[in-house]
């Protein structure tokens, strides 16, 4: 199962996320304040269109969509013409801005098993290594989920950086050259980011079916130390039989793989209205929710803008996330890490990562390594005092809330008990 070390706890069964918001204290005000599921999170960003990307002024930008796999004889991707100017509705619900201030990912190799990444990928120069012909990206899926994992915004228009912009990225190819994956590909490619000895180790592709080499090849990466994140779903675009794909009906729960194996921290993905598109697969179970719908990044080539859905793209901002943790707390194994991102998510059916309190919170006791390697159901966690957070401040502002109402409410009695006390004195 996923996220499963021998004699650890098993993750429950996944639900789908859907929308969901958690009361506080304030409520009692005249104020209502909540907590989404993710910061900034709110059922009005969401874009009617299917496959633009929303915009802050509530107009529509059309972006093409990036496929997953290519059609026999179909030409490679082609650089997009359009450029978005507002900053993604991910990066306020992945809080970026302040994670960024505790850690870039730096130290850190993320290797992506997909469809390789173009050497020219926009804002990853400098930063890409390649095993084989993993340089070479026709179909495009994987340098678009490495730009999630670690682009790094050049300062020009709007801000389309990477979860870690200082971490480096191993290209592998899992797939072949038209984007079609199977068992067998994926096992080699895991086995490969094992051997280069990546931190992270991000698998967008879910097959339909596993197989002993693959399991062997997840079990090969764990023993080095590697946090294998994978999809839990395919994609709700494309062919079901391959690896990123799945027909547009809704079908019963299943299963799929690597993100079944035991070991694996895996993946489903939600909108910016919190919901999942209708008809997108259900995984059995899933151990981490991430914004993966109406994701917008850059392509294999050019500087325009694609857009994507799918849990593919939710596993690039966890895998992302792993390598911003795993650079600011060396310290920690692959479990550790895994531990860490669930035991801080936001709580819903499937927890939802929450980049921030990943970074910064911290066990009671003041972050011994001997309670930071406590499994994560054994350790009080709390916010640091100098960053509350949004959820802490919340909760902070109900109190006081309801503070001044109790305190109005005693008051109240107080002046009338006198006043009564005064007209029986007054009558007698």
């Amino acid at each position: 199962m996923p996220l499963v070390w021998p004699s650890r706890r098993t993750p429950r069964p996944a639900q789908s996320p859907r929308r969901t918001r958690y009361a506080v204290p304030a409520g009692l005000c005249a104020l209502a304040l909540t907590v989404g599921p993710a910061p900034s999170a709110r059922a009005d960003d969401a874009s009617p269109a299917p496959t633009p990307a929303p915009a802050a002024t509530g107009s529509t930008v059309r972006l093409p969509v990036i496929p997953g796999s290519l059609g026999t004889g179909a030409d490679c991707t082609r650089p997009s013409a359009t450029t978005m100017t507002v900053v993604p509705w991910t990066h306020a619900v992945l809080g970026l801005s302040g994670a960024r201030v505790y850690s870039r990912g730096a130290g850190v190799t993320v290797a992506v098993v997909d469809t390789g990444v173009a050497a020219g990928t926009h804002g990853l120069k400098g930063r890409v290594e390649a095993v084989g012909d993993a340089a070479e990206d026709c179909v495009g899926h994987g340098s678009f989920v490495a730009g999630l994992i670690a682009a790094e915004y050049d300062g020009t228009g709007a801000d389309f950086g990477g979860m870690a912009p200082d971490a480096r990225v191993l290209a592998v190819r899992g797939t072949d050259a038209r984007g079609v994956a199977d068992a067998a590909s994926v096992a080699a490619g895991i086995r490969a980011a094992a051997d280069a000895r990546a931190g992270v180790v991000a698998v967008p592709l879910a097959l339909t079916r596993g197989s002993k080499a693959l399991s062997a090849a997840v079990r090969y990466a764990v023993a080095r130390d590697c946090l294998v994140v994978a999809a839990a779903v395919p994609d709700a675009t494309g062919d079901a039989t391959g690896s990123s794909g799945a027909t547009a009906q809704a079908a019963p729960a299943a299963r799929y793989w690597p993100a079944s194996d035991e070991g694996v921290l895996s993946v489903l993905d939600f909108g910016p209205d919190g919901s999942r598109p209708d008809g997108a697969p259900e995984p059995v179970r899933a151990d981490l929710a991430a914004p993966g719908d109406k994701v917008v990044g850059t392509g294999p080539r050019g500087t325009g803008n694609f857009t994507g859905t799918g849990a593919s793209f939710a596993t690039a901002h966890v895998a992302g996330a792993a390598a911003l943790v795993r650079s600011r707390y060396p310290d920690l194994n692959a479990e550790e890490t895994a531990r860490r991102l669930t035991g801080t998510a936001y709580p819903a059916d499937v927890p939802r990562l929450d980049t921030y309190a990943s970074l910064t919170v911290v066990p009671h006791d003041g972050g011994s390594a001997a309670s930071r390697r406590a499994p994560a159901e054994r350790v009080v966690l709390s916010l640091p005092t100098d960053d509350p957070g949004p959820l802490h401040i919340a909760l902070a502002v109900g109190s006081l809330c309801l503070l001044t109402l109790l305190t109005a409410a005693a008051a109240r009695g107080v002046i009338r008990a006198r006043r009564t006390r005064r007209d029986g004195a007054a009558q007698a």
